[in-house]
């Protein structure tokens, strides 16, 4: 078990908590959903990252010592709450889409059932995860998309919180990028790391040849020397002088990267170094890397814009009740009205409908009056999109840790190829699935 996550969370939820403990609503059994009512950025789709992480953090969600007297010593809750929580484990289920799949406007990504007092409370945790990992995921898979069949090295860390960099780096990964620049997101997730040397390294030496010698001393010709912090003709000659023909590759952080790529690669190829590789750095983004799809570049390494979502930094995911038992035991829908806050009651089903195996639509099933919890009837000829994560408070182990990320990576890889072609332009546009409620009867 690891430090307690229970207090990464807003203080509302506990003063409600309090307060049902009081009333007696507490033990009342609800449905809560994770959802997001639009797909920030004019993005035309989204994608789901962040539920493993959720899992290991939810098996940390307790209530030790420290964190009983914090709520006590500055009176935030009642003697009654305190001794609830003391004893506070989330029993209940938790559904929804597997990591990596995407979603679209009002999909119920996570379906959260159990009481009051013990779904309430997750509120803060679960959104702060996929807020975060969604954003970096969905800007990452845009990226892929631009990068085509060229490989992508998330190289982010310095541009982020240490926290948020590892959770970055498995985001990144698991929406496409190859390998990742972070050592402890290498150990914790499994990801492929990668790393050579910067311009410091460089300037440390008295001349260019010697750093460049002393590199391949240490790492072999199959390294990457960084050719740009002086001159780029004469870093490229000097490098493969001192490395040979066989380089395996250079990197570019600077100047007007298509224009640069084809020197470079026309120097290389005139000194004999054909198969050594391009790799261009330098404040890429989807819409850059794009730009150098036709040049001559073999990889890309992209840090500030997708650690941060490519200015998108959250997904803007909310958790709401949707549906309770009334105090007669019975089961009721229930919703928000306000103005452009509006929310859909009712547990949901939600299935991806294909033509020919391309995605057509989001088809949300609601069971809208019912006197039981039961799931809404499966929808003929679509893909079921969600699965059992949580069961009696146990997480299911095969979303946890490495293999947990490899299975969402190929997931995503996998359902990707469904997008129609419209679905893989950057430029904004409405979402690239329709949302369709289909609301059973009472």
């Amino acid at each position: 078990m690891g430090m307690s996550t229970a207090l990464l969370t807003d203080r509302y939820e506990l003063t409600m908590l309090d307060a049902a403990l009081r009333d007696g609503t507490a033990d009342r059994r609800c449905v809560f959903e994770l959802f997001g009512r639009r797909l920030p950025g004019g993005r035309r789709f989204g994608v789901v990252a962040g539920t493993g992480r959720l899992l290991a953090e939810l098996a940390d969600f307790r209530f030790e010592e420290a964190e009983l007297a914090f709520l006590r010593d500055h009176r935030i809750v009642s003697a009654e709450t305190i001794r609830f929580l003391e004893d506070y484990r989330f029993r209940g289920t938790i559904s929804g889409y597997r990591e990596g799949e995407l979603y679209f406007p009002g999909s119920p990504i996570l379906t959260v059932e159990g009481s009051f007092a013990e779904a309430v409370i997750l509120e803060t945790l679960a959104l702060s995860i996929l807020n975060h990992d969604s954003a970096v995921a969905t800007a990452a898979a845009r990226m892929s998309i631009a990068a085509g069949d060229r490989p992508l090295a998330e190289m982010g860390s310095r541009r982020a919180a240490e926290r948020s960099a590892v959770a970055a780096a498995r985001a990144a990964y698991i929406a496409g990028f190859s390998a990742t620049s972070n050592l402890e997101a290498g150990r914790t997730w499994g990801i492929p790391t990668m790393g050579t040397a910067a311009h410091a390294w460089t300037l440390l030496h008295d001349t260019e040849e010697d750093a460049f010698r002393s590199q391949i001393d240490a790492l072999g010709t199959d390294t990457t020397l960084l050719v740009d912090t002086y001159d780029i003709r004469q870093g490229v000659e000097t490098a493969i002088r001192v490395a040979g023909t066989g380089l395996g590759g250079v990197r570019l952080d600077s100047g007007d990267l298509p224009t640069v790529a084809a020197s470079v690669r026309a120097q290389l190829d005139e000194l004999g170094a054909t198969g050594t590789r391009i790799t261009v750095t330098s404040d890429l983004d989807e819409y850059a890397i794009a730009a150098l799809a036709a040049s001559p570049v073999d990889a890309y390494g992209v840090g500030t814009s997708v650690v941060t979502g490519s200015g998108t930094p959250t997904a803007g995911m909310v958790y709401k009740l949707v549906a309770r038992q009334g105090a007669d035991g019975g089961w009721v829908s229930v919703a928000k009205a306000s103005t452009s806050k509006a929310s859909v009651g009712g547990r949901k089903a939600a299935f991806r409908t294909r033509v020919d195996g391309v995605a057509t639509g989001e088809v949300v099933a609601v069971a809208a009056g019912f006197d039981e919890l039961d799931t809404p009837a499966a929808h003929p000829d679509a893909r079921p999109l969600q699965v059992a994560l949580v069961q009696q408070g146990e997480a299911d182990a095969a979303h946890l840790g490495p293999d947990g990320v490899a299975a969402a990576r190929a997931h995503h890889l996998s359902v990707r190829e469904e997008l129609p072609v419209t679905a893989l332009a950057l430029s904004r546009a409405d979402p690239a699935l329709p949302t369709v409620y289909e609301v059973s009867e009472a």
